[in-house]
């Protein structure tokens, strides 16, 4: 069995756990296709750089409620990733941010 893989991904930046980023999503609904930003933390990248390379990005959405999605980096759908700002944290995975303490003010930004 021979499969056919979607080309990778070039032009997207080195993303690692505590930047800030925008990601761009072609949306199709019905006929139309549109794109949708999400803007959010990455919790943590997995699956290295390779075909399954995926990222977890967390924002805080309307009313307080924070919002999660994962997103995988070669996939067709993803259009543009934008690195907007960047933390320094000491871990890859800073699943410690989805406590309701608001640790995210404890992340110092790098300049």
């Amino acid at each position: 069995m021979s499969e056919t893989l979607a080309p990778l991904h070039d032009s997207l930046p080195e993303v690692k756990s505590g930047q800030q980023v925008r990601v761009h999503q072609k949306i199709s609904e019905g006929d139309k296709e549109r794109n949708q930003v999400f803007e959010g933390v990455v919790l943590k990248r997995s699956g290295g750089k390779g075909p399954s390379a995926s990222i977890t990005v967390r924002k805080i959405g309307a009313g307080g409620i924070g919002v999660e999605r994962i997103f995988p980096l070669h996939s067709p759908v993803i259009t543009k990733v934008e690195v907007v700002g960047e933390a320094k944290t000491r871990r890859a995975n800073l699943s410690y941010l989805r406590k309701p303490r608001a640790k995210q003010l404890k992340m110092k930004s790098v300049k």
